[in-house]
C-alpha cells in the first residue's frame, strides 16, 4: 500500500478508498464516510519511512509538526494543528498512555519503536466527544503487531554515530488462536544534544530496549485479546547553562526511563439481534529518574488505569451506534484523581451519497466536575471520484495532577480555581481520487480557551491564555509512468495567542515530498524532502530548514532485503528546538528478512 499518511487515500492505486476502514472513531467506518481528517500509516508505510522512530513517521502527516530536544532520545513534542503535545491523546491498543507524572501529562514519542507497530491512525482536530480529556488537537491511535504476517521476521542495522539497531519478532497461530513476541533495541554514541555549532562537543549517547507480547484466542465464542509492552531507555542529555543559546549546553546529565503496561480485551458473542459487547482493562506505568554527574536529582512515577465497556449495534443497522462507559484512574507520586465517562456515537447513511455521524460524551472529573463535548461530521459523495466533508468538534483537557497540585515561589497552596482547557473546531474538506491521481484538501479553524501556563508572580498554574488557529492541509499523489509515484503534503498554520503573537514552535509552513521508485526487479528506492519555515521560540527565532533523505533497497530472493538509508544528504545545519542540535549527514546499512 502506498503512503496513506500523505492524504485521504494515496493507496487508491492498490485499494479502493471504500475498502480503507478506520477504527479511531469508535465505529468501524469507511475512511471516506468518516467526515473527519484521518491519516493512516500501515506496516508497509513504516518500513518505507525507515522504521526507526515513530515520531519521524508521524511528522509526514499533514497538520502534524515535531520538535525534539536533540536527536536520539531527545524529548519529542508532537503538535497537531498547533495544539501542544499535552493536548494530543496517544492510545496504544486502545489504552491512553500519557505520562501522569509529567507537568502537562503528555506522551513523549522519542522512544517508541515502530518495528513493533502494525498500524497508526491520526485523527486531526478535537476528538473529546470520542476519547475524552487531552484530545484537543487530535488523537494518535497505535495498534501493535498481532499474529498475522510472517511467523518469523527481523532486521539488523548499523551506521553513523556508532548506531546499531536490531529487532526480531516471532508469531504462531492455529485457527483463531495466536501469539506474537517482538523485541527490538538501539544503541548509539550520539552527538551533543546541545547544538555543536555553539561549541558543544560532548557526545550524548542513547540506549533503549523494548518488547511487546500479544495474543488472541476464542473460547465459547468470546474473543480475548491481550497485549503487554515493556521499554527501558538511558538517554544522555544536556542541561541548563546560563548565557548559552537557549540556555542549554554540555552537561553530564542522564534520564533513565522504564515503562510498561498492557491491555486485556473481551469481545462477547452477538446477542439481542446482533449487538456486540466488549470490555477493556488497560494499565500503564512510567518510572523516570534524572541524574547529574551520576547523582540522582529527580525521580517520578506515574500510573494510569483504564476500564471501558462498549456496546455496538449490528454493522448492517440503518443507524450504527456505539454506546459505553469508561473509568480513567490516574496516580503520580502519591497523588490521584479519576474521570468517569459515558459516550454515544452514531453513523447514519441518509442517502446513497450522504453519511452523517455524531458523538456526545460526558466526563465527570473528580476535582473539576462534568464536561460535555460533542462532534458532528458529514461526508457527501458528489461523484464516484469526489467526496466533500465537513465537521464540528469540541475538545477539553483537564489540568494534570502536577498542574493542579504544584506551587512554589512564596505561594502557600496551588491554584484552587484552575479550570480545564477547552477547544472548538470547524472544518471543510474534499477528496478527489481517480486512477493515478489523488488530491485531498482541508481548511479548518480552531479556537482554544483557558490555556494553562505557569505564573511566576503567583507561583501556581493559572488559566491565562487563549489560542486561535486557522490552517490549510493539502495532500497530492500522482503516479508517473509505471514505476514512479510522487506525493506531496503541505500545511499552512496561522496560530496566534489572544494578544496576536504567534504560538511558540508552530511553523507557518511545513511539508514533505516523496518520490517512490519501484521498477520491476529487485531494486526499489525513494527520495524525501522535508521543509519547515521559521518558528518563534522562548529564546529567539528558530530559522527555517530543508532536509533531504533517501533509501535504496535490494531484494535478495523473496524473504531477505538489503537496504541503505541516508539522512540529511545536504548536511543541513538546523534546529527543531532553539539551542538543540540535529544529526548531520549520516548513513545506515541494514538487512531485513521477511520484510
Amino acid at each position: 500500500m502506498l503512503l496513506t499518511t500523505i492524504l485521504l487515500s494515496t493507496a487508491a492505486a492498490v485499494a479502493p478508498p471504500d475498502e480503507i476502514v478506520v477504527r479511531g472513531t469508535r465505529l468501524e467506518q469507511r475512511l471516506l464516510d468518516s467526515g473527519t481528517s484521518i491519516s493512516v500509516i500501515d506496516r508497509e508505510d513504516l518500513v518505507r519511512l525507515g522504521d526507526v522512530f515513530l515520531a519521524d513517521s508521524l511528522a509526514t502527516v499533514p497538520g502534524v509538526t515535531l520538535n525534539r530536544n536533540g536527536p536520539l532520545g531527545g524529548a519529542a513534542s508532537l503538535r497537531i494543528r498547533g495544539a501542544g503535545t499535552d493536548q494530543t491523546l496517544v492510545l496504544i491498543d486502545g489504552v491512553p498512555v500519557g505520562d501522569t507524572a509529567s507537568p502537562g501529562g503528555g506522551f513523549d514519542l522519542s522512544r517508541l519503536a515502530p518495528s513493533q507497530i502494525e498500524r497508526v491512525e491520526v485523527l486531526r482536530g478535537p476528538q473529546s466527544a470520542l476519547w475524552g480529556s487531552e484530545a484537543i488537537g487530535g488523537v494518535v491511535a497505535i495498534t501493535t503487531r498481532r499474529t498475522g504476517g510472517a511467523p518469523l521476521a527481523g532486521f539488523a542495522e548499523g551506521g553513523s554515530f556508532g548506531t546499531l539497531r536490531a529487532g526480531i519478532s516471532a508469531a504462531a497461530a492455529s485457527g483463531a488462536n495466536g501469539v506474537r513476541l517482538s523485541l527490538s533495541g538501539i544503541t548509539s554514541d550520539g552527538i551533543s544534544k546541545a547544538d555543536e555549532e555553539a561549541g558543544n562537543t560532548e557526545e550524548d549517547g542513547f540506549d533503549s530496549f523494548s518488547g511487546t507480547l500479544s495474543s488472541n484466542t476464542e473460547f465459547a465464542g468470546t474473543r480475548i485479546d491481550t497485549s503487554f509492552h515493556y521499554q527501558t531507555a538511558e538517554t544522555e542529555t544536556d542541561g541548563f547553562v546560563s548565557g548559552a543559546p537557549g540556555n542549554v549546553g554540555d552537561t553530564d546529565n542522564e534520564t533513565d526511563t522504564e515503562e510498561f503496561g498492557g491491555s486485556l480485551r473481551f469481545a462477547f458473542p452477538e446477542f439481542g439481534g446482533g449487538w456486540n459487547q466488549s470490555f477493556l482493562a488497560g494499565y500503564r506505568q512510567l518510572n523516570r529518574k534524572n541524574e547529574t554527574g551520576g547523582t540522582e536529582t529527580f525521580s517520578a512515577k506515574g500510573e494510569r488505569t483504564t476500564l471501558r465497556y462498549q456496546l455496538n449495534s449490528p454493522s448492517e443497522a440503518p443507524l450504527r451506534t456505539a454506546l459505553g462507559g469508561e473509568a480513567d484512574l490516574r496516580e503520580a507520586d502519591g497523588r490521584s484523581t479519576s474521570i468517569l465517562s459515558a459516550f454515544a456515537v452514531g453513523e447514519a447513511e441518509i442517502t446513497e451519497r450522504l453519511t452523517l455521524s455524531a458523538g456526545l460524551r460526558a466526563d465527570d472529573h473528580e476535582e473539576f466536575g462534568t464536561e460535555v463535548t460533542s462532534r458532528l461530521a458529514a461526508a457527501f459523495r458528489a461523484h464516484d471520484y469526489l467526496t466533500f466533508r465537513a465537521n464540528y468538534g469540541e475538545g477539553f483537557k483537564a489540568p494534570s495532577l502536577f498542574q493542579e497540585t504544584f506551587f512554589c515561589c512564596g505561594s502557600t497552596e496551588p491554584n484552587l480555581d484552575l479550570q480545564p482547557e477547552r477547544s472548538r473546531s470547524y472544518e471543510i474538506g474534499a477528496a478527489f481520487v481517480r486512477e493515478r491521481t489523488s488530491l485531498d484538501v482541508a481548511v479548518f479553524k480552531q479556537d482554544t480557551d483557558d490555556l494553562i501556563d505557569f505564573d511566576f508572580a503567583s507561583g501556581t498554574y493559572i488559566n491565562i491564555a487563549e489560542a486561535e488557529t486557522t490552517g490549510v492541509e493539502l495532500g497530492l499523489s500522482q503516479t508517473l509512468g509505471s514505476i514512479v509515484t510522487a506525493t506531496l503534503s503541505y500545511t499552512y498554520l496561522d496560530a496566534e495567542n489572544g494578544e496576536g503573537d504567534r504560538l511558540a514552535r508552530v511553523p507557518r509552513h511545513s511539508g514533505t515530498t516523496f518520490l517512490f521508485f519501484d521498477p520491476e526487479g529487485p531494486f526499489a528506492g525513494q527520495l524525501s524532502l522535508r521543509a519547515n519555515s521559521e518558528e518563534e521560540d522562548s529564546f529567539g527565532i528558530t530559522p527555517g530548514w530543508i532536509t533531504l533523505d533517501s533509501q535504496l533497497s535490494y531484494d535478495i530472493g523473496e524473504k531477505v532485503q538489503l537496504y541503505l538509508r541516508a539522512e540529511n544528504l545536504l548536511d543541513a545545519d538546523y534546529q527543531e528546538v532553539f539551542g538543540f542540535g540535529t544529526l548531520g549527514r549520516s548513513a545506515f546499512l541494514g538487512l531485513r528478512f521477511n520484510p
